[in-house]
């Protein structure tokens, strides 16, 4: 008689059992827009939580699926973290292409310009809070951060320069960079939190500027 259970809890040969931490089949048929939906919940639990706090159950959770399926498709909560910021850091990492279009000494305010244009859209802050936050409280989510900045950003516009000490250039300017971020959308320092983002690209773009080219 198909589909009758055995002993010990075996099913017959109408049936399939699904192994235990395995995602069904209905749930890896439905791939793009399940793994979409653990993305976006894993990004709002790291904003909110940070990166100690954050448990693939809970992404799971939130994402309202069972966390095997976290598993199946991102491994570990390290790896869903990576995933994350890989696409929430998408926008930032096209700064490459934005020094390619202009001449060489106006390549601090390009470069400024576009890296605060990025924090004050807010679509792309939220994500972008979740990582800096994260990265700051944790050596693991800061790691991850740094093999994404340094490779997929930093060693890319440090090509582009064609000057000494390149790549060293790069990272000081996005240390100025960063800093001023975290106190502006992190720390909320007053009055950098609250001043006009033409003031700040007024003052910081000089600065960048002599990182990336001055001898």
């Amino acid at each position: 008689m198909t589909g009758t259970t055995g002993p010990a809890g075996t099913t017959g040969a109408g049936s399939v059992r699904r192994g235990r931490g395995r995602p069904s089949r209905r749930e890896t048929e439905a791939a793009p827009a399940t793994r979409d939906r653990i993305l976006e919940a894993a990004r709002e639990e790291f904003s909110e939580r940070g990166y100690e706090k954050t448990s693939v159950r809970g992404i799971a959770k939130a994402a309202g699926v069972d966390s095997a399926l976290v598993h199946h498709y991102f491994g570990t909560k390290e790896q869903v973290f990576e995933a994350a910021i890989a696409l929430a850091v998408a926008p930032a990492l096209s700064a490459p292409d934005a020094l390619a279009e202009g001449p060489r000494d106006t390549v601090g305010e390009r470069l400024t310009r576009f890296f605060f244009g990025v924090w004050e859209n807010p679509v792309t802050r939220a994500p972008l809070l979740a990582i800096v936050r994260s990265a700051v409280n944790n050596d693991t989510a800061a790691a991850v951060f740094r093999k994404l900045l340094v490779a997929q950003l930093l060693r890319r516009i440090s090509g582009q320069l064609g000057l000494p000490d390149a790549e060293l250039r790069a990272e000081l300017a996005a240390a100025q960079l960063v800093g001023v971020a975290m106190l502006r959308y992190v720390i909320k320092v007053e009055p950098v939190a609250s001043a006009d983002m033409e003031q700040l690209v007024a003052r910081l773009a000089p600065v960048v500027q002599g990182h990336m080219t001055n001898p």
